[in-house]
């Protein structure tokens, strides 16, 4: 079938023409080839199109990717349009238009995805895909490019108007794809300026075919066969000084013809013929409207207003009946209207038309568009399409209404990822009108807290609550729960734990009322609230409850299927991982990452959170290469100002790789900017202490002695106590050889349990400097004892980091030649010291059929032990039944069918370090 998706060619000029439903029908074709003569006559005769047999052979003999690269109205889009049609394409073509303005990445991709599926070829193998905000474009197209993999029949994918494309990330990922697409996918691309596309590179491998401004330019022969067809009769000497003033521009050669159609003195017409475009386009399109039907032109002017219009919308504007038809009817008479679906119900008018249609509203009946515009905003408010409705209420300059449908919908938008369009509708408000309107003023505290700017969302919110008595009183109740939701955002932005619950407490209380079912969010709010709670007692370091809150918030999410407000919940959930083993934290932020994906939201910025979870994992793995691209793709989508408490761990975590690295500058600078984003926060961030410890490691390493005293002795006697400041002292201790020094400053680290004040990864990098300042004093027994502890913490997490903080590759070799019971994790770190990334999956031996996951490689090191599945299961923070399930899996792999051969096999594959009891 014919295939258009987007609107249908603005520059290119018009008349259009639809091919019509037998063509559709036509038959597959299996390569292209240049249609005959007859076929091109025959084409001509029947659809008004110019046989251009020229540039036909050039598109039949065309390379994989062909580029049309001329200005607007150069006739690029009916060419296209034309060569389909005459060789008989149309059921293997896909053409995706991209609008004016440009369109966003998931835009762009459903248009693709759409058009392929609806080739005959492409349908059985382009899988469909639902449209979610911000789609990621780069997962969409590695699923599209493995589903052509199995294309064996040529098809042509049109993308026209390609120079509207304004997304750097679509281009690129275009670009991608005409690099790798099978060969049997042909491209044109239709653009009026060239793009940096990697074109040069198919130029200089004959691999593009090029058709320019110059090729398009029509002959005088090819504007008489156009002005035949519009049935125009000149003399030759007539077209010869049309075709020489219009330099061949196929847009003013059809305006002209269409203009001509009818004139009373023909030749005269085109000897006065001439102009600047602008002067030739208005005054020819200002002639075809004044020969409209008065029905007809009073719709064309009172629905100008629009982007687009279908006939129940044109008739509401217009006060009367018929709109369908008569828009039907103005397609088929090429007046300059174009439907833009499959089913042709709704519709767009050619660009310049429509900038002369409103400038003649304005002229003829100004009074009328405020109005125009009311009634638009309603119809499409009744419809559920928000948006429209608040442009088309702010353009008739009817703000309340306006700011009622965007209270309205705000936490939808928010909520399906489409927060920038609320912020831009904010923004579309007068300074005075949103000063006086309360529901206005809760809108832009929403707006200041995305930017981070706390202070201001603080006293915007204070403004509106000041102004509840002036909201209508059928929509106080609801104001009151916006403004609660608002106030529980800041909350747990600023970390303020207190505030956070008494705004949760209010949320999660239920309220009188249809005030909320009037809203919608009864439900969602309980998540939010949940979640939000949740959060706040994350940072704080309260972390049974936040496991309770967020585990019921995401829960709640999952049943009332509310996928953003779920991945919120993962995403601080692996935050709250994080704070327990790093092997978990990895686990939760890449299930949130893949419900992102799932999604479209891979650039949103909760997404970034688990970006940040998952890059310190990945450093505390010693992934470090991995590592570097995850903390990439959190930067890029986080701001770290605007979520201090998320920002203040991204720097944290990308502390410890470059001081693993050796930056030890750039170390610093990161410890700082941490410190400084927890100086936004209301609460003290369970992290703050450590970050300060992790900023007195970079100052030993650079030497500045001074600076670590002053600073340990202006800290409070209970940040001196944390592990992170006592092992960042004993290090400068050893620093200037005093091991003594060093072993009084790490003994309460060594005697306290790991938890949240001591996490192991500190604990056991106290263990390691406990050896050296051991070794340093001469006690062998201790030094072993110490390094036998900091391998026993690290093993069952695959934690390497600390190993890497303080290398000990000397005691470690030393250590693996006495009675440990962790030789293959000490072979590991001694590989990874000597320059060698660990693998995905630690120690996994070629020979083993299947690989282990990590999380199965987690489980297999508590078997040696004498715990139970339950005992597992509260070491790992995971269930029973995971357990017991990675057991199973464990058993399979490894070919056993006892706890005690699972045990011995992973043994003889060097899973396991060998049994430290004698033969």
């Amino acid at each position: 079938m014919w295939v258009i998706r987007g609107s249908l060619p603005r520059g290119d000029a018009g008349p259009f023409h639809e091919i019509d439903s037998d063509e559709r029908r036509g038959a597959k074709i299996q390569s292209a080839v240049a249609p005959s003569d007859t076929a091109v006559a025959s084409a001509a005769a029947r659809d008004g199109v110019v046989p251009r047999r020229e540039l036909f052979e050039r598109l039949a003999g065309a390379a994989c990717v062909t580029e049309v690269s001329a200005p607007a109205g150069s006739g690029k889009t009916f060419l296209l349009r034309a060569w389909i049609g005459a060789a008989g394409l149309a059921d293997a073509t896909a053409w995706v238009a991209i609008p004016r303005g440009g369109v966003d990445p998931q835009g762009f991709w459903l248009r693709v995805l759409d058009a392929l599926r609806g080739t005959a070829t492409g349908a059985p193998l382009v899988r469909e895909l639902t449209g979610a905000p911000d789609l990621d474009g780069w997962s969409i197209l590695e699923r599209l490019l493995d589903d052509l993999r199995s294309l064996e029949q040529p098809v042509w994918l049109v993308i026209d108007d390609l120079h509207e494309l304004r997304s750097e990330d679509v281009l690129r990922q275009l670009e991608l794809l005409l690099m790798r697409a099978p060969h049997e996918l042909r491209f044109v691309l239709a653009t009026r300026h060239d793009l940096r596309l990697g074109l040069h590179r198919l130029r200089l491998e004959g691999g593009l075919t090029e058709i320019r401004a110059s090729d398009l330019r029509f002959t005088a022969e090819e504007a008489r066969a156009l002005f035949q067809t519009a049935g125009v009769e000149l003399s030759d000497p007539a077209i010869e000084l049309l075709e020489a003033r219009t330099e061949g521009w196929a847009a003013g050669l059809r305006l002209a013809a269409l203009s001509l159609a009818g004139h009373s003195d023909p030749e005269r017409f085109a000897a006065e013929f001439s102009g600047s475009e602008r002067t030739v386009a208005e005054y020819l399109l200002a002639e075809v409207l004044e020969r409209q039907p008065e029905d007809v032109k009073r719709l064309l002017l009172r629905t100008s207003i629009l982007d687009q219009v279908n006939g129940e919308l044109a008739d509401r504007l217009s006060g009367s009946s018929g709109g369908e038809r008569l828009l039907h009817a103005l397609e088929e008479n090429n007046a300059f209207v174009s439907s833009i679906d499959p089913s042709r119900s709704w519709f767009r008018y050619h660009h310049m038309f429509a900038d002369l249609l409103a400038l003649e509203l304005r002229r003829t009946a100004a009074d009328e568009i405020p109005s125009l515009h009311r009634a638009a905003a309603e119809w499409f408010d009744q419809r559920g399409h928000h948006v429209e409705a608040v442009r088309h209420a702010q353009a008739s300059e009817d703000w309340e209404l306006a700011a009622q449908i965007l209270s309205d919908c705000w936490f939808r938008l928010v909520l399906s990822g489409h927060a920038a369009t609320a912020h831009e509708l904010v923004a579309g408000f007068p300074t005075d009108v949103a000063a006086g309107n309360p529901e206005l003023t809760a809108l832009h505290a929403a707006v200041a807290l995305s930017r981070g700017s706390f202070d201001e969302a603080e006293r915007e919110l204070a403004v509106a609550r000041g102004g509840l008595a002036s909201v209508p009183e059928d929509r106080r109740a609801r104001f009151e729960v916006v403004l609660g939701i608002q106030r529980l955002d800041l909350a747990r932005q600023r970390a303020d734990l207190p505030a956070a619950a008494v705004e949760a407490e209010r949320l999660l209380a239920p309220i009188e009322g249809d005030a909320l079912e009037h809203l919608g969010i009864s439900e969602e709010r309980h998540a939010q609230a949940l979640i939000s709670l949740g959060t706040a007692e994350v940072w704080t370091g309260r972390l049974e409850d936040a496991e309770r809150h967020l585990d019921d918030g995401i829960a709640l999410a999952r049943r009332i299927e509310q996928p953003y407000l779920e991945l919120s919940g993962l995403a601080h959930s692996a935050m709250l991982a994080n704070f327990r083993t790093f092997s978990l934290a990895a686990e939760r932020s890449t299930e949130a990452i893949q419900l992102a994906q799932r999604h479209g939201w891979g650039e949103e910025p909760i997404t970034g959170v688990a970006y940040t979870v998952l890059a310190g994992a990945m450093v505390a793995h010693a992934r470090l290469d991995e590592a570097d691209g995850w903390f990439a793709r959190a930067q890029a989508t986080l701001r770290p100002d605007a979520r201090p408490a998320v920002g203040l761990l991204l720097h944290y975590a990308r502390g410890h790789l470059e001081l693993v690295r050796g930056r030890h500058a750039e170390a610093l600078a990161d410890y700082r900017t941490a410190e400084r984003l927890a100086q936004q926060l209301t609460s003290p961030h369970a992290l703050v202490t450590r970050v300060r410890g992790q900023l007195l490691h970079a100052l030993v390493r650079l030497g500045e002695t001074k600076q670590i005293e002053q600073a340990i002795t202006a800290m409070h006697a209970h940040e001196r106590e944390n592990g992170a400041v006592r092992t960042a002292l004993a290090e400068l201790r050893l620093a200037q050889h005093d091991p003594e020094a060093a072993t009084t400053a790490l003994a309460p680290v060594l005697d306290s349990a790991t938890g949240a004040a001591n996490p192991t990864w500190v604990v056991a990098q106290a263990c390691l400097l406990e050896a050296r300042a051991r070794d340093a004093l001469g006690d062998a027994g201790a030094t072993e004892r110490a390094l036998e502890h900091a391998l026993e913490l690290a093993e069952p997490d695959g934690l390497l980091l600390p190993f890497l903080f303080q290398p000990t590759p000397e005691l470690l070799e030393r250590h693996a030649r006495f009675r440990t019971t962790h030789a293959s994790l000490i072979s590991e770190i001694l590989s990874l010291l000597a320059g060698q990334q660990p693998g995905a999956a630690r120690g996994e031996p070629a020979r083993l059929a299947e690989p282990l996951s990590e999380s199965e490689l987690r489980v297999l090191r508590y078997l040696p032990t004498n715990l139970s599945n339950q005992e597992i299961a509260s070491e790992l923070y995971v269930s029973v039944n995971t357990v017991k399930a990675h057991t199973r899996h464990l058993y399979a792999k490894l070919d056993a069918h006892r706890r005690g051969d699972a045990v011995e096999r992973a043994r003889a594959l060097g899973l396991l370090a060998p049994s430290s009891r004698r033969s």
